[in-house]
């Protein structure tokens, strides 16, 4: 994340902030934050994320002024993550001070790791156990990192998902894409899907800024429901829009540099360069050396993270050991019976046995049981 104090408004233009997160520190018990935007379409207040903590919240609300007189509201999260979401119901509250109309949405893929954060957490401290250094057990480590984030108010009374609305084509210059258009098409919400399972970006089509969120976080996705192809495209998308002259300026969520022009395609160029870097590099790592011992693999891949960059906003042992594993996944590798921290092989080439068609004999009684219970429960339908 580029170092800027908590809450610093960057004006982008005479409608357009940025207020500024900050960076995760565990010792210090301190949360990472990250940045929210702040844009005014027309008659509109739209907020993308809210970050999280009551320092963070005083400072996005003292910004929504900053960008013109505004009559209605719109909040649209970008992900799930706790970091994020902390303050989303300052949409209800700025709206009932004001005593206006407001609109909260939210990626449905996500809704669950909202509700339970400790859940999603512990399953992604599960898949590095044995892999990377945990403080604790990954139920005890889940515990602590989200008790970082508090107060956590992800819902708020208007929270709807983005897919309950007609999904819509998009044109984002020359990529075509599919997500959901707000202020009478001034904002556009792109699905993306890649830093997790729900991601979206947000085009602001009146002014051509694209807030990537999370999605420009690395080469590489640590989370357990990354999708390295989509985060990928994704980038390229908009490499290719910015390029095009479609999009004219990028922003992100823990970076606080505000690129334009050429300087946007160059770095978004740079982060996917990274990401095949990289893959480059785990092929290397890994080459004549299976099975993988997987931890001695994290200590090889955090030497060349450190030539390569691309090592996210907040580098430390336990997002490196979660990038690892992705890593090693990506290239074709599985745990030897599943578990994270044995050691890693290419699944075998074999053909599957036969299948036997319908049962005779003896074997016909259960599977006559089962149709019979089957049609009774009205699964047959």
């Amino acid at each position: 994340m580029t170092e800027t104090p908590l809450g610093t408004v960057v004006e982008i233009d005479d409608r357009t902030v940025l207020v500024t997160g900050q960076e995760l520190d565990v010792a210090r018990e301190q949360p990472d934050v990250g940045h929210a935007l702040v844009h005014r379409a027309g008659d509109t207040l739209v907020l993308v994320d809210t970050g999280v903590t009551e320092a963070f919240r005083a400072a996005l609300k003292g910004a929504v002024d900053r960008v013109g007189p505004w009559s209605r509201l719109l909040l649209l999260t970008t992900h799930g993550h706790t970091d994020h979401v902390g303050n989303n119901d300052l949409v209800d509250e700025l709206a009932a001070e004001r005593g206006v109309p407001a609109e909260h949405w939210v990626p449905a893929r996500d809704l669950e790791q909202m509700a339970h954060p400790v859940a999603y957490w512990e399953h992604a401290f599960a898949g590095i156990a044995g892999v990377a250094p945990l403080p604790a057990p990954p139920s005890l480590s889940a515990k602590k990192i989200v008790s970082l984030f508090q107060p956590l108010h992800p819902f708020g009374a208007t929270t709807r998902t983005y897919e309950e609305r007609p999904l819509e084509r998009l044109l984002l210059g020359p990529a075509r894409m599919t997500g959901w258009s707000f202020a009478d098409g001034a904002v556009r919400v792109l699905r993306s899907q890649g830093h997790t399972a729900g991601h979206v970006v947000v085009h602001l089509a009146d002014t051509g800024l694209v807030h990537l969120g999370d999605e420009a976080n690395g080469g590489c996705g640590a989370m357990p429901d990354a999708d390295q192809l989509k985060l990928h495209t994704v980038l390229g998308a908009v490499a290719t829009a910015a390029a095009d002259g479609a999009v004219t300026t990028v922003t992100q969520a823990h970076d606080a540099t505000v690129r334009r022009g050429a300087d946007a395609v160059a770095h978004l160029d740079e982060l996917l360069a990274q990401g095949v870097a990289l893959q480059e590099a785990a092929l290397d790592i890994t080459a004549g050396h299976e099975p993988v011992a997987p931890e001695r693999f994290v200590d090889d891949i955090t030497r060349r993270l450190a030539e390569i960059g691309g090592g996210g906003p907040n580098p430390n042992p336990v997002f490196t050991g979660m990038m690892s594993v992705n890593l090693l996944a990506e290239i074709g590798l599985r745990p030897d019976r599943g578990q994270d921290d044995r050691p890693w092989s290419r699944p075998a080439q074999e053909d599957p046995a036969p299948v036997a068609g319908m049962p005779h004999g003896v074997a016909l009684l259960p599977a006559a049981a089962a149709m019979v219970g089957w049609k009774l429960r009205g699964r047959d339908r």
